[in-house]
């Protein structure tokens, strides 16, 4: 090859080198807010080399050494004190920075717990219990410096929070995938539990896909009654809720103060968010929850983009099945999730899932409990296509694609069925259940509904309408759920309201409206 050719390669070569040069600063030149949390990270670790098997050797030393400085102290203050739950020894217990005695501290004057930094420019996720409400918010830093840091957005139904400081070069922890954790798996949690400083202890992944009730306890969808019930048999209450539990269960130490902290396998990677324990004591007793951080991925997204999340719906409630729930229904099938109600507009409606179908799967995969199907609803947004595979009531199988959609067509759905007489579920002030088997052969009726709950100062507490009365018919029509009461409230011809039903003092019947 003679000298002008070597110096034309050559030539060439460096004009190639040049314009990579180029385009790479010019990539790193991009605002930072153009960038995902998951592309910046991918950026930032796209040259690391993990040596450790995720299910392998439990020598925890490097994930340790990574995680920790990437985990802080988060301290919160409050104008006012509050607590809720009074005697009532409640299980499950959310935690900010003490607690005990089954109570769930709502308000304190200051409390404290933990936080995971997940970009060098400050974005730190958390739980939503943590800061909400918080007059303040206060983050310390591996380095022990205390900064303030600002909201970015939260959710009670997922009990997340992003959070920001103004801060640069921050240590941070890569986010995993939390789908291929496995049951039996080393984990750390890595927290400031009881305002102790950073903390790390190790224990095994016991369960996935769990579901405690304590967000919907939280958020008032269960009624103490409910709630009680839950925790002695583990079953929902059938109803609309916007709640998403499917928790990693671990025995790793967690204790008041983790709360916000880091759950990470043995490479060092954020597979959870510390959230919640079950105890007797309000200390760890082997029971912790963490939520999975695929779910908080997009949850986080929506807050970077949005500051609220932006939820898709399928727009059913349904029961999981088991062997005394298909027995109660007269159904053969015990897996899977059953279709109570189909609300009216809603997607599953427009797909074509009635009333008794069985959600099966879920993108392929088996369909066992709630949080199977909530979870990977949880990561998706309106406009975005599910594939559920849905055994009908005659019978046959049929893959039937979703088109989710968001909170406001569910909300315009509800507002259709109310114009006539004003009435709605919501100016009731109650919620409902379908009346059981045994509650219907105890008062003579082929139908009813339960009222759960009733709100102080509306209208059913107006009337005097107790917890325990079952609504027969609402304005004429027989009411079986939640959904059917809805329907019927706006059929009034005169606009009037008229309610009938039962309780142990005997059958009644009011009118309230024009």
């Amino acid at each position: 090859m003679d000298i002008k050719k070597i110096g034309l390669i050559a030539l060439a070569a460096s004009f190639i080198g040049g314009a990579a040069a180029i385009g790479a600063y010019k990539l790193l030149e991009r605002p930072s807010d153009s960038f995902t949390l998951a592309d910046r990270q991918k950026t930032m670790f796209a040259s690391n080399v993990t040596g450790i098997s995720s299910a392998g050797a439990p020598d925890f030393v490097q994930a340790a050494a990574a995680v920790s400085p990437a985990v802080v102290h988060i301290k919160t203050t409050y104008q006012g004190k509050s607590s809720r739950g009074g005697g009532m020894e409640d299980m499950f217990e959310q935690f900010f920075g003490f607690g005990g005695g089954g109570r769930v501290q709502r308000q304190p004057q200051a409390a404290s717990g933990s936080g995971v930094i997940l970009t060098p420019d400050g974005y730190i996720v958390t739980n939503n219990h943590v800061v909400d409400k918080a007059d303040k918010i206060e983050v310390i830093l591996s380095n022990r410096r205390k900064v303030t840091a600002k909201v970015i957005g939260k959710d009670s139904n997922t009990d997340l929070a992003l959070i920001k400081v103004d801060a640069t070069d921050l240590p941070f922890v890569k986010m995993g995938n939390s789908d291929n954790v496995q049951v039996g798996e080393w984990v750390l949690a890595v927290g400031f539990p009881l305002d102790l400083q950073t903390t790390v202890t190790a224990g095994i992944v016991s369960a996935k896909a769990r579901n405690i009730g304590i967000l919907n306890r939280e958020s008032g969808m269960m009624t103490e009654e409910e709630y009680e019930e839950f925790r002695r048999t583990g079953k929902q209450p059938s109803r609309t809720n916007n709640s998403i539990e499917s928790f990693i269960q671990t025995d790793a130490a967690i204790n008041p103060g983790n709360s916000g902290g880091a759950l990470v396998n043995a490479n060092g990677e954020l597979v959870g968010i510390n959230a919640a324990i079950a105890s007797q004591s309000g200390r760890n007793e082997g029971y912790g929850f963490a939520i999975p951080v695929n779910l908080a991925k997009k949850i986080l997204e929506d807050f970077k983009k949005f500051g609220s999340v932006k939820r898709g719906y399928i727009g059913v409630t349904f029961t999981a099945l088991d062997a005394d729930v298909a027995e109660e229904l007269k159904i053969k099938d015990n897996t899977g999730l059953y279709v109570r109600e189909v609300l009216p507009g809603g997607a599953a409606a427009a797909a074509g899932i009635k009333e008794g179908d069985i959600i099966k799967k879920v993108e392929g995969i088996a369909i066992y409990d709630s949080p199977d199907l909530q979870e990977r609803i949880g990561r998706m947004s309106p406009g975005d296509k599910v594939a559920l595979t849905v055994l009908k009531a005659d019978g046959s199988t049929k893959n039937i694609n979703v088109t989710l959609k968001g909170e406001s067509s569910v909300n315009i759905a509800k507002a259709d069925n109310s114009k006539s007489t004003g009435a709605s579920i919501s100016k009731l002030g109650a919620s409902f259940a379908p009346a059981t088997a045994a509650q219907k052969a105890k008062y003579g009726i082929k139908n009813g509904v339960v009222v759960t709950d009733v709100v102080p100062n509306q209208m059913f507490d107006y009337w005097g309408v107790k917890k325990g009365l079952i609504i027969t018919k609402v304005n004429g029509a027989n009411v079986n759920s939640a959904a059917d009461i809805e329907r019927a409230l706006p059929t009034s011809r005169d606009g009037k309201t008229t309610i009938a039903g039962v309780s142990d003092e005997g059958s009644f019947t009011f009118s309230f409206g024009n």
